[in-house]
């Protein structure tokens, strides 16, 4: 045996300073060094603590359990070992290196990324938005690395189930980024499955040229027709008094962005939708943890459509890099939901699986022979667009502090809005839409009309006092390149009314983070910078 050397997972005897003492090898430095950690009878640090059972063990005997803490590891040499007492099985051995794995995450994250640096106004950039993490995302990221899933896996499944317990929905499923979510959600509706509500080319959809490109993309994309109206101002969603004027016998949808967290009138689009048959597809992006009071009780955006959105981008409610979601309660839209967004296969066996349905050579499809491979029919023209277990890993840690996001942005929201209330005679102030409460994605300010003062030496002052700001989206899409053609042709899109609130938020409108990132401090900070570029640009104008 000593000739032979030890292994990790090897529980031995040892002596240190004259006393034989029991450990486990946890990694092996050379022939002659070893890492182990010691037995311990305490239960002091209890998220390092691995207990060894009898049945833990693939040789050897050990008649009591024993306990090690990992946190307090040593090195010894050969020549310190009396005996092998006993070897581990090999799920033990990963779960005692997967704990080293979880101490030097904390360590990692101790050293490197919780030791922030002092705020120092003008020198400290405020962030519009950003991620907040700990040792857990870190932990898990590695985690999912030494499994080595590269695709979506055990962490994406966990990640859903978690995502559509706390949205309240049956159906939830992982994709590339928001933006896909959003051409799935809608791609989802053109299937052939649908019949006669399947959208088809030329069919309308009605939206707001307010928006991310994204939620509208997919309309044009596919060849529908977006039908642009106006918002209102101060709650910057849709003017639902313009929903009746929209409609055509061509209608078939409304897709819609909760802006900035702060939810449409909810109750008034889905009457709409469902006193004239239309599907609601509802981007919930920029809205995660925003609730709304429908029919007696306070439920999530993100469970109103037949289709919802999500994304996970950095600056989003709880970040996976890259990532979002697409959730539903309709079992015939999640069946279609799954098969587009993988591949758009017939076959609903999870990465990895086989034969889920139990007939995978006992189907006869289209003009198929009978008993094709399940696994390789196609129901629609579909995509892979799923997120890989690496993202779903650290989406399953960001979850657990999303309440604590939601409060921490409600509140940063409320100061600001108390703090800059002095300065309402130049800006309409952003409110929460009735029977609403926000989860919300940021501060926009629109300059009133008649004020010496302009939205651009607003936001070249802040940009210039090391405080990020973002124009509130695309303004007004259609004055963008890329509807060039399209405004030249005539063709592609129709707007109904004036669009002149849209077109004031394209001039005079912008927006500021309320992230969890962001202090009271940094608010104070941002409220002066905003009343010093307020006077400045007073001045200015006086000299003319």
């Amino acid at each position: 045996m000593q000739k032979s050397g030890f292994r990790v997972g090897e529980i031995i005897k040892y002596e240190e300073n004259g006393i034989i003492k029991i450990g486990l090898i946890v990694s092996k430095l050379s022939y002659e060094q070893y890492i182990l950690v010691k037995s311990e009878n305490s239960l002091r640090i209890k998220d390092y603590l691995i207990p060894i059972k009898p049945e833990d063990t693939l040789s050897g005997l050990i008649s009591d359990s024993l306990i090690f803490n990992l946190a307090n590891i040593i090195t010894i040499r050969k020549k310190q070992v009396k005996q092998k007492i006993a070897e581990l099985k090999q799920h033990k051995i990963t779960e005692v290196l997967k704990t080293q794995a979880k101490i030097l995450s904390k360590t990692y994250y101790d050293t490197i990324h919780s030791q922030k640096d002092k705020f120092e106004p003008g020198i400290t950039k405020i962030n519009y938005g950003g991620r907040v993490f700990d040792e857990k995302e870190i932990f898990n990221l590695i985690d999912a690395s030494l499994d080595f899933w590269l695709t979506s896996g055990k962490y994406a499944r966990e990640f859903e189930e978690k995502l559509a317990k706390f949205i309240g929905v049956k159906y939830c499923f992982l994709v590339n980024s928001g933006s896909s979510a959003n051409l799935l959600a809608f791609m989802t509706l053109t299937s052939p499955k649908l019949g006669e509500r399947k959208i088809e080319r030329g069919d309308e959809v009605i939206t707001v040229a307010v928006s991310f490109p994204t939620t509208v993309a997919p309309i044009i994309q596919y060849g529908a027709i977006p039908v642009f109206v106006d918002i209102s101002i101060p709650d910057y969603n849709i003017d639902c008094s313009m929903l009746e004027k929209a409609l055509s016998k061509k209608t078939k949808a409304v897709m819609l962005a909760h802006t900035l967290g702060n939810p449409f009138d909810i109750e008034k689009v889905k009457e709409f939708c469902e006193k004239h048959n239309l599907w609601l597809i509802e981007d919930n992006c920029d809205a995660l943890g925003s609730k709304y009071f429908y029919k007696g009780k306070w439920e999530y955006t993100g469970s109103f459509g037949d289709l919802a959105t999500s994304s996970f981008y950095p600056a989003h409610h709880i970040t996976t890099g890259e990532g979002g979601a697409v959730h539903t309660n309709n079992p015939e839209l999640a069946k279609i939901v799954n098969s587009l967004r993988d591949w758009g296969r017939d076959c609903w066996c999870p990465s990895g699986k086989d034969n889920t349905c139990g007939k995978r050579f006992g189907w006869q499809l289209g003009e198929l022979p009978y008993g094709y491979d399940h696994k390789y029919i196609y129901s629609h023209f579909g995509y892979n667009l799923k997120m890989t277990d690496l993202q779903a890993a650290i989406g399953c840690a960001q979850i657990e502090k999303l309440p604590y996001f939601i409060e921490k942005r409600r509140e940063n929201w409320m100061i600001l809005r108390k703090k800059i209330d002095i300065l309402s005679d130049f800006f309409i102030l952003p409110e929460a839409t009735p029977n609403s409460k926000p989860s919300w994605f940021g501060f926009v300010l629109t300059v009133r009309e008649g004020k010496r003062i302009s939205r651009d030496s607003i936001v070249r002052h802040l940009e210039n006092s090391g405080i990020q700001t973002r124009m509130l989206f695309s303004g007004n899409l259609i004055k963008h390149p890329c509807f060039d053609e399209l405004r030249k042709s005539g063709k592609g899109f129709r707007v109904v009314g004036e669009l002149s609130n849209t077109d004031k938020i394209m001039n005079d409108s912008f927006w500021i983070g309320v992230y969890p990132g962001i202090t009271e401090q940094m608010i104070d900070y941002i409220v002066e910078k905003i009343k010093s570029a307020v006077n400045f640009a007073q001045k200015q104008d006086d000299k003319k």
